[in-house]
């Protein structure tokens, strides 16, 4: 399944579609019959989510009539991020992706460079998620070097507590396209990572959440970017140096993962300060960031 947040008649709704295409249902309204189905959002709806829900869920998937009259078509709406306002800023980690290590240690050895025997882990503050086809603000004489950075996104769906590795994957209640943009001149300036990443609509996320049943296997998805129709990453998560599992392993052996959490798992190369010439975003330049089985975040930079 896949669960959308939209804005209907300025009220966030959760819309869910049971198959890849522009077809949705409006959940509010799918609750008048199941009661279970109740949730006021996102973040609710991933702590209520269970067996129970998921059941009523398939079951009114064929029932035609009241489909029907809960239809949208999610191309017809306003999409905003599926998860709003995180509970808690993003978990994210740095430099996953060996070729993506290579090309930013070229661009700062300082920054960037050495050896890496441990995970990068670094915080990501999110006051409000950017939907797909919001802009990105470009913060003309405060940036420098603006760069995207598509990853794919973990959301947990119960919490997590001295997760061993083999279990960790049953603690995801499912994945979304995140774009990690980047103020690299504040990223460096600062030598520490939080400041860069954390600007207001710096966290473009969506287009929906695919449950974990749905993805396939998440180790092996293609992710990629394009700035202005030109292709600039295409990797695959199998390349990953810390696992979707090795990181809630590792993670929560020290700590609790909420339900709700969301991981952001690095980027693959072809970002624009790995170009040459580095190659940042200006205004009106348009990103998209697609992982295969979950599809495209679509933004503008303003």
């Amino acid at each position: 399944m896949r669960f959308y947040t939209a804005d209907i008649q300025d009220h966030e709704e959760i819309l869910v579609a049971f198959e890849e295409g522009y077809r949705a249902y409006r959940l509010n309204l799918l609750a008048k019959l199941a009661p279970q189905l109740k949730f006021t959002d996102m973040n609710a709806l991933i702590c209520g989510y269970n067996e129970e829900v998921k059941a009523i869920l398939l079951a009114l998937a064929d029932n035609q009539d009241v489909l029907k009259a809960a239809a949208v078509n999610v191309e017809e709406v306003k999409l905003l991020a599926p998860i709003v306002r995180p509970k808690q800023d993003v978990i994210c980690l740095g430099i996953n992706y060996d070729a993506h290590a290579q090309e930013a240690g070229k661009f700062s050895a300082e920054a960037f460079g050495g050896e890496r025997p441990y995970t990068i882990y670094f915080s990501k503050r999110v006051n409000r998620a950017t939907a797909t086809n919001e802009a990105i603000p470009a913060y003309e004489g405060l940036v420098d070097s603006l760069d995207y950075e598509s990853e794919l996104g973990v959301v947990l769906g119960k919490d997590a507590k001295a997760v061993a590795v083999e279990d960790a994957l049953s603690y995801v209640f499912g994945y979304t396209v995140i774009n990690d943009v980047s103020a690299r001149n504040l990223q460096t300036r600062h030598k520490q990572w939080y400041l860069g990443k954390s600007l207001d609509g710096f966290t473009p996320m969506g287009p929906c959440i695919v449950t974990a049943d749905s993805i396939g296997d998440v180790n092996n998805l293609n992710i990629g970017s394009t700035v202005n129709g030109e292709q600039r990453q295409a990797s695959n998560t199998k390349f990953m140096i810390q696992t979707v599992a090795g990181a809630i392993s590792e993670l929560s052996q020290g700590m609790t993962l909420q339900a709700g959490t969301i991981i952001a798992t690095g980027t693959p190369a072809g970002v624009g300060m790995g170009m040459n010439p580095p190659t940042f975003l200006k205004h009106g330049d348009v990103v998209v960031c697609e992982i295969e089985n979950i599809g495209k975040l679509v933004n503008t930079v303003d």
